[in-house]
This record gives structure tokens, C-alpha cells and sequence, in this order.
């Protein structure tokens, strides 16, 4: 009787391989190649192309090629590429980039690159895989028909451009699957579908220079003129520069077999070959440990007539559909996104998908035809927003560093193309959750550019109302008024904390236009807000029917009146700032006003808490927070509302997203210093396996919801205390909440450099820090009542 596997080492060891495939990550950043000035006055003279005979709109995945002769190698060779839906690029059989960056037909993005190091004297051949996914696409993804573009800078480029030089192949092994993932989930699902690959159907070799393309067909020049925004006619796509960098990728291995039909299982996820006999039927559940984004590549030879079977969960499910402690698999089975891939027989054939996957577990399904099977390697490449973790924080509790950690990763899997609400399920890039991203982003990366993107995002998906999306880009409309009031509170986190008035300057007729909407909204009988249209999610409690708090849609909401108020005083501080007075003060008389007649009506003198309408029926924590935000309850009240909000559980509950708020008014009443009594929530999660941040608490959909990963923001900013107290940070107050914590010692990115401070407890009500600024940094230091000032450089200041 045969072995069901025999065992021989890899031809090469994995990282050799790991090594080539890092080698053809590409290191440019878009930003980083200059643009000629005169393709971005007017229109380019490459053209949009496709295959002929195809639908357009359609699913279809395709192959372009052009043969370039060049005499010498080139010190420079600048181009710029775009497609529908999306492209990956490749000379002489390396790949350069991915794209394009996800946008809408008005702004739709390009790239930039520099191809000359991958270019040579003589023939060269430049490749792109393009696909179109149809009515298969994810949400976040807008479309018009297939198409692919490339743009040579200059006049000595240009013999690159897209027309019908181009050859064309539409590749028939691909097809989509895993087509019914929500109903599978029992959840709302946006991500697009799986990919199924015939590789005897594929092309092998494609991307190289040496392939035959013979029998490819020449390109078909579309009758679409390429224009930049602001330029052409009749345009099917307006053209905008990238403006956040390429995706990082990385390889990243498996890191253990948690259940197998096999012995010996996992040897190939280390890169040692395993072969499989023919007419088996095997199953292997793989555990990345935590969970992850990545292009899971799959390496095998062999095997024609076998069927490999890829799925993909953050979580696997009991029988009654729980998911429970996350680290446990014994009576629970994987459900998800899936792949297919059906090998040809070919040796080293290579399988990834054309969009990343989000996974911590990874179930094999094969089953082997009349050929052995060899599984060569499986691995994945990590990919992600490329940011860098500049900031740090260490303390004297160190159950703090697993928080600190499982937050950043949660940020980081909820950052591509634009900022994510979940990797798994939707990929959107809704306005509260983005909100909270970027200050995580800001306070850990130093990095604004990903924010930048978003704040413009939303600003190019009003509605003719005036109010923004509630997430964008999107296929399909979704107004949450709530949302386009953070969209506002945005602005003000970037006004605050970045120096850049010309590019906030042109944002501010549309953020009066969504404090209008909600002024036409008011109730001059009541001075609150009356009946509302649209969908006015406020939070996913239990308490709140689809999440929408009591009022919001029949009228007189505290809630929603109330954090109208909180951004009317964010928006007058900014329009003051821009000279623009008059508003500024009808904004800060419009606050004041709700915030009485809300404190009037709702409040609840008795309980000390805040109603969510005037008829007192029902009290939330969410009103007692945006009551003590929006400066609706007197400052002298404020401890007893928040003492209330803490202590009643009655009050329907603030889940994980809602807690940053539910800090930002401890704060604003003077009770920071509860906050690190607040992380039970984090530690409940970490106890249970998770590896990243939920959605909300169990049962929850997402197991990666980066409007959770708040602590890493709030450790630098309530329990080091760091905010900025000046626009732009041009100054800073330290006013640290540490709780019982006895030394916290951290650093994070400023504008003007590193800001550190180290702080030790000294006896009950002491402190003794040492603080650097950078640059010309200035501020205060502030503990219990006591107010000292802050110099650039290193200090010491004890208290």
C-alpha cells in the first residue's frame, strides 16, 4: 500500500524563493516620480483599450502586452497606467505595481512609475493583468467598462502608449466563486467573490518575454478621449494623480497545522515540498496564528485532474453558529470566502488570487485525480497601507503591550486604498470609523496622507442635499447624515493637528452645506431637531432599533440634536480661523441653543442623566456623552452625568466604536483618569482569542473592526495625555490621566519631529516627567491643577 505522502526537500530552499518574491515587490512610491507638467493641462495622446468582442460591463479577466526595442538601457523611463477595474503590472516578467487606486469615474486614479530599472537593452516586453469583476465586483468598487491605459511621460516614452500595438488575450480560466458569501455568513457582506482558476485554460508564461503571443489579438482603441480632471468631453473616465503610496507587501508564512486527515501535514508551509497520491481526498486547516491581509500564494506541480479548494475565515463557527474562544478549532468547522484552483499538470504553477484575502485560519480541500500532486509552498504576501509604526508605549502594566500591539494590527488590516471598516466583510470606507483611523494614524504613523485621501473621498460623494455619503467610494448610495456631521469633525482633527490651510481652505462651502442640511432640520417650536430622512445610525447597541436612536427619525433626538451641537462648535473654531466670522458665530449661537433646549426638554434633574427624547422613556449613555461634549450639561454637573453614565446599567450601552466618545467626556469633565479603568472590553477580547479588535462584543460579525483599535490613540493621548492645544500642533498640552498606573514611558511622530515623555508616579499624587519636544515645539504641562510650560528640547518637570 502507497504512503498517502512521500516526502522530498524543495528543489530550492523557501527562502530563496521568499527572497525572489520580495525582490519583485516594487519599492516605487507614486508620489516619488514626477509627472510631466503637460499631461496634467490637457489630454494624453495614449489611448484606452480593451479586447474585442467581449461585453464591456461584463465579467472578464484579460492579458496586454507590448514588445519594446530599446538600444541602450534607459537611466529613466516614466509611465503612467490606469484600468477598469484593476491592473497589475509587470516588465520582463517582474511585477511593478498594482492599481488603480480606488476612487470614482470623476477621480479616477493613475499611476506613476519609473520602469527603467526593470528595462534592458534590446527587446523587452511590458505585461498587464486586467480584470473586470463585474456585477461581481466589491461595493467599494466603481466601474464604467474594462479598459487599460498607459501613458509615456515624455515624447521618449511614448512609444509605451496603449493603442492597438497592444496584443490582447481574454483568459477563460477564470470565472467567480463563492458568489453566495452573505447568505454562507448570515451577514452583509461587500468584499466581491472568489476566484476559480482552470490553469489548463491559463496562459503560463504570459508576463515573460520569451511567451509566444502569436495568436493574442491586437488591442481594440476604445472611442474614449483620455483626459485629466478638469479637461476633455464626453469623458468615460477623468483622471486624477495617485496620491498615497503602494501597498506594502511582504512575505508572511503559516505558522501551524491545526487539523488534518493526514500525518505530517504541513511540511510545504515551510517550504518543503509534499506529494500527494492520485484519487485522495484530503483536508488541512491552517492557523496564521493572528489574522492577516495577504495574496495567499499557492506553488504546485502535478496534479492534472486535481481540484485545490482555498477558504479563508478570521474565525471558525460551532454548530450553532458561534464563534467563541477564537484560538479553539476542536468541534468547529471553517465557513467563508473561498477560492479554486484546478492545476494542469505543469511543474511550479503558481496560484494567488487577484485581490487579497483577510484570514487567521486557511482550509485546504483537495482532492487528487489521476496524477500524484506535489504541493510545492504556500505562503502569503502581506499587504497593507505602507505605514510605519513610529510611535511607542510602554508601562508598568504590562497586559497594556498586547493592547497596544492587537490595536495597531487592527488599524493596519483596516488600511489599503483607502481606510477600511473591516478587511473581511466590506472594505468601505465610512466617515465615523474613518474618523477614529486617522487620528490612530496621525498619533502612530506621523502619517496624513491616507487621511488626506479620505477627507477628499467624501467630499467627492456629496449628494445633491448637500450631505456627504456615509461611505465612499461605493457602487451603491448610503447617506448617513450622522456621518457627514463626523465628516465635518474630520476637518477639525486635521485643522488641529496639521498645518495645511490651502488644503482645508476648499472644503468649507461644503461643510456649511451639511450643517445647513441639519439647520433646515431644527424644530423652532422644540430647538431641537426635528424629523429626519435617511438612515441616522448613531450605534449597533441592542437598545437602538437598526441602530438608529429613539427621535432620529420622528424627530426630537437627543442624541443626534446633541452632536450636531458638539460639531457646530468644531466647525465655528474653524471658520473663525479662516477669517469666516459671521458664520462662525451663527454656528456658536446655533450650539448653544440646542444644547439648552435639549438640557430643557431631556434632561432628567432627578437621575442626573440625559434622555434620548423629551418624553423620558428611555435613557442612553450616548446622550449623556454627546450632552457633556456639546457643553449641554453646566460644567459643574458634568462629574455627576459622567459618574451616572459609568455606574447605571440601565442606560443602553456604548459599544466598542462609541467608547472613544464615551473617553473624549470623561476627559473634557475632568475624569480621565478612569480611562484605564475602562479596558476591560480589550482584555475580554484578547482573552478570547481574538488577534484583532471586533466589531462588537460577541456574537460579532467582524472579528477586525478598526474603530475598536481607539486605545491606540488614547494611550498616547489620555493616558500620556499629548493633544495639540494650537491648529496645526504648533503647540502642545500634556496633561496625563495615567490612573493607577506608575510609569508609562512613550513616544510619537509631530510635525516637527519626535515628542517623548517618559512619567513616574511619585507617592500618591506626585509626578515626575521627562519630556522632550521637538523642534520649536512649545506647551504645557498640566498635573492636578498645576500648570508648567514647555520648552523645545529635553526637560524635566516634577510635581
Amino acid at each position: 500500500m502507497r504512503p498517502l505522502f512521500t516526502f522530498r526537500r524543495a528543489a530550492r530552499k523557501w527562502w530563496l524563493a521568499a527572497a525572489l518574491v520580495l525582490a519583485a515587490v516594487s519599492p516605487a512610491f507614486p508620489q516619488d516620480v514626477q509627472i510631466s507638467p503637460s499631461l496634467l493641462s490637457g489630454q494624453w495622446n495614449a489611448h484606452w483599450i480593451s479586447c474585442p468582442g467581449i461585453a464591456p460591463r461584463d465579467y472578464g479577466v484579460y492579458h496586454f502586452r507590448k514588445t519594446l526595442l530599446l538600444p541602450a538601457k534607459p537611466g529613466h523611463f516614466t509611465v503612467h497606467v490606469s484600468a477598469d477595474n484593476r491592473y497589475r503590472l509587470y516588465v520582463n516578467g517582474t511585477p511593478v505595481g498594482r492599481g488603480p487606486a480606488r476612487g470614482d469615474l470623476y477621480h479616477w486614479c493613475f499611476e506613476s512609475y519609473d520602469l527603467a530599472p526593470y528595462l534592458k537593452a534590446g527587446k523587452n516586453v511590458i505585461a498587464a493583468l486586467v480584470w473586470n469583476m463585474g456585477v461581481d465586483a466589491p461595493v467599494a468598487q466603481l466601474s464604467n467598462q474594462t479598459a487599460f491605459l498607459l501613458q509615456g511621460d515624455t515624447r521618449a516614452e511614448q512609444s509605451a502608449n496603449s493603442d492597438n500595438t497592444w496584443q490582447v488575450y481574454h483568459d477563460t480560466a477564470y470565472r467567480s466563486c463563492a458568489t453566495d458569501m452573505g447568505a454562507l455568513l448570515h451577514s452583509y457582506t461587500a468584499v466581491g467573490v472568489g476566484d476559480e482558476v482552470n490553469g489548463a485554460v491559463y496562459p503560463w508564461g504570459w508576463e515573460q518575454p520569451g511567451y509566444d503571443d502569436a495568436s493574442w489579438l491586437p488591442a481594440r482603441v476604445l472611442p474614449a478621449m483620455v483626459a485629466i480632471t478638469g479637461y476633455g468631453t464626453d469623458n468615460l473616465w477623468t483622471l486624477v494623480p495617485r496620491t498615497i503610496p503602494q501597498p506594502e507587501e511582504r512575505l508572511q508564512r503559516l505558522q501551524a497545522v491545526r487539523r488534518a486527515t493526514v500525518k505530517d501535514a504541513g511540511d510545504f508551509i515551510r517550504g518543503q515540498s509534499r506529494t500527494l497520491p492520485p484519487h485522495s481526498n484530503i483536508r488541512i486547516l491552517l492557523d496564521q496564528r493572528f489574522e492577516t491581509n495577504a495574496y495567499p500564494v499557492l506553488k504546485v506541480s502535478g496534479g492534472k485532474g486535481a481540484s485545490i479548494r482555498l477558504t479563508y475565515a478570521e474565525a471558525l463557527f460551532d454548530a450553532q453558529g458561534r464563534k467563541g474562544n477564537r484560538n479553539e478549532v476542536d468541534g468547529k468547522d471553517i465557513r467563508g470566502l473561498y477560492d479554486i484552483f484546478y492545476p494542469d499538470g505543469g511543474a511550479q504553477r503558481i496560484f494567488s488570487p487577484l485581490w487579497f484575502r483577510t484570514y487567521r485560519y486557511l482550509q485546504l480541500d483537495i482532492r487528487t485525480g489521476g496524477e500524484p500532486l506535489t504541493i510545492d509552498d504556500l505562503y502569503g504576501l502581506y499587504t497593507a497601507y505602507p505605514f510605519e509604526h513610529k510611535a511607542t508605549f510602554a508601562s508598568s502594566d504590562s497586559s497594556l503591550k498586547a493592547i497596544w500591539e492587537t490595536g495597531w494590527r487592527t488599524a493596519r488590516l483596516c488600511a489599503g486604498e483607502t481606510y477600511f471598516d473591516c478587511p473581511y466583510y466590506e472594505q468601505l470606507q465610512y466617515e465615523a470609523d474613518t474618523r477614529i483611523q486617522a487620528l490612530i494614524s496621525l498619533y502612530n504613523a506621523g502619517d496624513d496622507r491616507l487621511m488626506r485621501k479620505a477627507i477628499n473621498d467624501f467630499y467627492n460623494s456629496r449628494v445633491p442635499e448637500g450631505l456627504t455619503q456615509g461611505r465612499y467610494p461605493s457602487s451603491r448610495l448610503q447617506v448617513i447624515p450622522t456621518f457627514s456631521l463626523f465628516w465635518v469633525s474630520m476637518l477639525y482633527d486635521y485643522w488641529m493637528h496639521r498645518t495645511d490651510d490651502a488644503f482645508l481652505e476648499k472644503y468649507l462651502d461644503a461643510a456649511a452645506r451639511v450643517l445647513k442640511w441639519y439647520a433646515m432640520h431644527v424644530d423652532s417650536s422644540r430647538g431641537m431637531l426635528g424629523p429626519m430622512k435617511w438612515w441616522n445610525f448613531t450605534d449597533w447597541n441592542n437598545a437602538f432599533s437598526n441602530g438608529v436612536p429613539d427621535g432620529a427619525t420622528d424627530g426630537h433626538s437627543a442624541v443626534i440634536t446633541l452632536q450636531y451641537a458638539y460639531t457646530l462648535n468644531q466647525a465655528s473654531a474653524l471658520f473663525a480661523y479662516f477669517g469666516r466670522k459671521e458664520e462662525a458665530e451663527r454656528y456658536r449661537r446655533l450650539a448653544a441653543s440646542l444644547a439648552q433646549h435639549t438640557y430643557r426638554q431631556c434632561f432628567d434633574a432627578t437621575r442626573m442623566e440625559m434622555a434620548n427624547t423629551p418624553e423620558k422613556q428611555a435613557f442612553s449613555q450616548h446622550a449623556g456623552i454627546m450632552a457633556v461634549l456639546a457643553d449641554a450639561v453646566p460644567a459643574d454637573e458634568q462629574q455627576k452625568v459622567m459618574r451616572r453614565i459609568l455606574d447605571d446599567s440601565t442606560l443602553s450601552q456604548a459599544t466598542f466604536y462609541y467608547r472613544f466618545y464615551l473617553t473624549r467626556a470623561l476627559v473634557k469633565a475632568g475624569m480621565g483618569n478612569l480611562y484605564y479603568g475602562q479596558l476591560k472590553p480589550w482584555r475580554e477580547m484578547l482573552k478570547n482569542g481574538l488577534t484583532t479588535f471586533a466589531e462588537n462584543p460577541d456574537p460579532t460579525r467582524s472579528d477586525c473592526h478598526a474603530w475598536s483599535a481607539s486605545p491606540n490613540y488614547d494611550f498616547l493621548a489620555t493616558l500620556c495625555g499629548i493633544m495639540p492645544s494650537a491648529p496645526g500642533f504648533k503647540t502642545v498640552s500634556i496633561a496625563p490621566e495615567p490612573g493607577s498606573l506608575r510609569e508609562i514611558k512613550a513616544s510619537m511622530p509631530h510635525p516637527y519631529g519626535t515628542l517623548s515623555v517618559h512619567l513616574r508616579r511619585s507617592g500618591e499624587h506626585g509626578i515626575h516627567a521627562e519630556i522632550v519636544l521637538p523642534g520649536r515645539l512649545t506647551g504645557t504641562f498640566r498635573w492636578q491643577g498645576k500648570t508648567v510650560s514647555l520648552k523645545p528640547g529635553k526637560q524635566t518637570v516634577d510635581l
